[in-house]
């Protein structure tokens, strides 16, 4: 019996007008997450817990067991991990967006016509950078827009701002100690610095001439956020004494899974949007759900996201389509799992960001007090037999269904 998470990047939404008032779920063509449904258990999830807006980072910590009020430092961490740099105690780290800014720095694009080739160039010149006679800067491209900053050296603090303005134009967020001490002044300070010369240093650069030249969005500017000190976490398999991988698009969530000690699954192709090798990230899937040297496997495919972030409805409802058509066909043909389908928080397109809305769940396993609901969507999950479940309940709801859980009391 092997447990799988299968995570649907903000696959969650709310009724939209354009879909007749369906979400772009329930709207969605799904014939085999239809007869896993029909075949399983639903209910619905509060990842962390009711109201509460997910980042995906402390969701995923939380469907993995892991209280992320207790080791969530910041995104940072796990994004430098999940692109393999090797972070050590006392490191710095912090996610970044390449954005397109102008000559005042005025953000006009978070992320730079979400730029696809070229940031390996644009990283080796960040790289050069020299902020600190006793300080390295660590600088790392990752998928798409997103990449990776580590800062190494004494009297270095993670108590200070972002500098991400969040929002098109405005210029990036002067980055400010949150304490008074002198480490997070420095550090602060440090990271103006950064976000002033990363601007020097790529608004000529050959890459973003060639992209103006084709008409688009330079990837002139650097905007660090998430900053976070490497957290201390439970080996996941000392924790369930299963052994693990991960099977992701993202550096984040590989990142997650890698301090957690899960081992990654790299996938050609997969570029964590709507555009990504679905046939690649399937082909990658089933073979990771079949490798015997595994007791469970996380799964995070992120187009959902994307197009929730974006607004595209008809991407949005597409996407899930592809899943279904995909991958969710190769696993429903699977036996001896405990297939946990789910998202890690809401991205309705109405509002293109997470909310606390909960998200949908179903369960494919033998012995199953199968419930009456016969489609996957958010309204049918809130039917169904499973009920309301919090992120923090799946690794217990799926190891009692392998049978792997220990008996609480004589």
């Amino acid at each position: 019996m092997k447990g799988i998470i299968f995570v649907i990047d903000g696959m969650g939404d709310r009724p939209v007008k354009e879909l007749g008032n369906q979400t772009p779920l329930e709207n969605a063509n799904t014939p085999y997450m239809n007869k896993m449904v029909e075949e399983g258990i639903t209910g619905i999830m509060d990842t962390i817990r009711p109201g509460v807006r997910p980042g995906s980072d402390t969701a995923h910590l939380t469907l993995l067991g892991y209280d992320p009020y207790e080791v969530y430092t910041g995104r940072g961490p796990f994004e430098a991990a999940g692109v393999n740099i090797d972070v050590k105690p006392g490191d710095i780290a912090f996610r970044c967006n390449f954005a397109t800014a102008e000559d005042d720095l005025t953000v006009i694009d978070r992320r730079a016509g979400r730029i696809k080739s070229g940031t390996d160039k644009i990283a080796e010149t960040i790289r050069q950078m020299d902020l600190d006679e006793n300080v390295e800067v660590i600088f790392k491209e990752s998928d798409a827009h997103r990449a990776v900053l580590v800062l190494r050296g004494k009297g270095l603090s993670d108590q200070i701002t972002d500098a991400d303005p969040k929002h098109e134009g405005n210029k990036p967020k002067t980055v400010k100690a949150l304490d008074d001490s002198e480490e997070a002044k420095f550090t602060a300070g440090l990271l103006n610095k950064f976000v002033e010369k990363s601007y020097e240093m790529l608004k000529d650069h050959p890459v973003n001439l060639e992209r103006i030249e084709n008409c688009e969005n330079p990837a002139n500017i650097v905007l660090p956020r998430g900053v976070g000190a490497v957290p201390a976490i439970e080996p996941f398999e000392e924790k369930y004494g299963l052994k693990g991988a991960c099977a992701a698009e993202t550096g984040l969530i590989k990142g997650i899974a890698k301090i957690a000690g899960l081992d990654i699954i790299d996938i050609p192709g997969a570029t964590g949007g709507i555009d990504t090798d679905l046939e690649s990230v399937g082909k990658h899937i089933i073979a990771t759900l079949k490798d015997d040297q595994y007791d469970f496997v996380l799964v995070n495919v992120d187009g959902a996201d994307e197009a929730g972030h974006d607004g595209d409805i008809t991407g949005k409802r597409d996407f899930l389509e592809k899943v279904d058509r995909i991958i969710m066909k190769e696993i429903y043909e699977m036996d001896d799992i405990v297939l946990f389908v789910t998202a890690d928080h809401s991205t309705p397109v109405s509002v293109g960001d997470h909310t606390g809305d909960p998200v949908p769940v179903f369960i494919k396993a033998s012995g199953l007090r199968v419930d009456d609901i016969t489609e996957y969507g958010e309204r049918y999950a809130a039917k169904g037999g499973l009920n309301r479940i919090r992120g923090s309940d799946v690794m217990y709801i799926i190891r009692d269904l392998m049978n792997v859980i220990s008996k609480f009391g004589a």
